[in-house]
């Protein structure tokens, strides 16, 4: 049940990211919940890989490394992916990064009440 719940927060953080940038774009909810099983999908099984592969520049950066590897997933996304488009790397570095707040922002109001 956490799963799709999780799977629902995503999908509106998805949604109110358009409110927030004008160069992300998502047609509507049917199209936020396939970017958000598919972001899933590639944050479990490709960001880990890529993570432990650009670990010596990730490390030289500081961390900050980890954010180009954000918006290159999104904006890998945005273009496998009919409905959600976006309008460059920055847009999809600055997207993946409010996606993330607001996701995260969202699940830890809704799950710490119960």
């Amino acid at each position: 049940m956490r799963l799709l719940a999780n799977w629902l927060i995503n999908a509106i953080a998805l949604l109110a990211i358009p409110y927030l940038m004008h160069s992300v774009q998502i047609d509507g909810l049917g199209t936020a919940l396939v970017v958000a099983l598919v972001l899933g999908l590639v944050n479990a099984v490709i960001r880990p890989l890529l993570v432990l592969l650009t670990l010596p520049v990730t490390m030289l950066s500081m961390g900050l490394f980890i954010f180009v590897i954000n918006g290159l997933l999104f904006w890998g996304v945005a273009n496998m992916v009919d409905g959600f488009h976006v309008t460059g790397f920055w847009s999809a570095t600055g997207g993946a990064l409010l996606y993330s707040v607001i996701s995260w922002t969202l699940s830890t109001l809704i799950f710490e009440q119960s």
